[in-house]
């Protein structure tokens, strides 16, 4: 019996700006993401009921559905000849705006080519091949940036991606004041959807103040028409901005979830204990934008 562990990052909008609306209904966008040391573990194996398990503080019932995206992904990476037993250990809340569900189909992805390795006694790839990438661009936008769950800037509707490998892995602190936004919902209450791209591209990020500044001088483009969907977020924005050693509050992708970027992980770790004190029905979450480091999936188990 394999079974493999996989984390899977909350993925962070640090900025987001829509640059136009496609005649298919999408949105290209100009975006650079980090992921975060918070988010769901997958496991998956070769023995036990071929299904979805679902636990963890953020699960519901409807999660253990066949239309969970995870099962999309093994239909497309899986030989359906072959059992494949799945678990969600959910920690990310749903339709928050951090990539959840595309995280866990990502790594799902990742996990089943280190399965698929293990049983054929070969290395696992280190990423994915175009066919794959097609593939997964079709299961969800955000999935192909979760596979490589790494620093990026990413264009067009989430296929143009471009590594942004000297990013400052900053402390920060993520809020969801408990209610789901509709990402439809906020697209269509976007009253711009031609806006400027990103600022020239700085030359390195090497200098973490200066990056900070440079990242703090973007926008998010979906924020306005979400909190006027959702005030709670201007709340939650409001008790980032208010607690000491905030440096940037922004909302992530369409939202609820807001971010706080601090200097010091202490620092945000007393933000995130005042702000839940403040807001017990808040989710609250402190960590460090460094969960690429923590996405590489795990054989925890082989036996014969």
């Amino acid at each position: 019996m394999t079974t493999v562990e996989v984390f899977a990052p909350a993925k962070i909008n640090l900025t987001l700006h829509v640059t136009a609306r496609l005649d298919n209904g999408y949105h290209t966008l100009d975006s650079l993401v980090a992921f975060a040391d918070i988010g769901d573990r997958v496991y998956l194996s070769t023995q036990g009921p071929a299904e979805l398990a679902v636990s963890g503080p953020e699960a519901v019932p409807e999660l253990s559905s066949n239309t969970n995206i995870m099962w999309h992904a093994a239909s497309q990476f899986w030989k359906p000849d072959i059992r494949l037993s799945m678990r969600l250990e959910k920690h990310l809340p749903l339709a928050s705006g951090i990539g959840g569900g595309s995280a866990d189909a990502a790594a799902t992805y990742r996990g089943l080519l280190l399965l698929r390795a293990a049983a054929e006694g070969h290395e696992t790839p280190r990423d994915p091949t175009p066919e794959d990438a097609q593939k997964l661009l079709r299961i969800g936008a955000d999935v192909p940036m979760c596979v490589l769950s790494d620093p990026a800037r990413i264009r067009g509707i989430g296929e143009q991606i471009t590594p942004v490998p000297d990013l400052f892995p900053y402390a920060v602190v993520l809020v969801n004041p408990r209610v789901q936004v509709s990402t439809p919902a906020v697209f269509s209450a976007l009253k711009v959807t031609e806006n400027p791209s990103l600022d020239p591209w700085p030359d390195s990020f090497e200098d973490r103040d200066a990056a900070l500044d440079w990242i703090a001088a973007q926008r998010n483009d979906l924020q306005a028409p979400a909190v006027a969907d959702c005030p709670a977020i201007a709340e939650v924005l409001d008790a980032l901005q208010q607690v000491g050693g905030c440096r940037l509050a922004r909302m992530s992708g369409s939202g609820a979830t807001c971010f706080g970027i601090f200097d010091r992980v202490h620092l945000a770790q007393a933000a995130a204990e005042a702000i839940s004190a403040e807001n017990p029905k808040w989710w609250v979450r402190s960590g460090r934008l460094n969960g690429g480091r923590h996405a590489v999936p795990q054989l925890i188990r082989s036996t014969t």
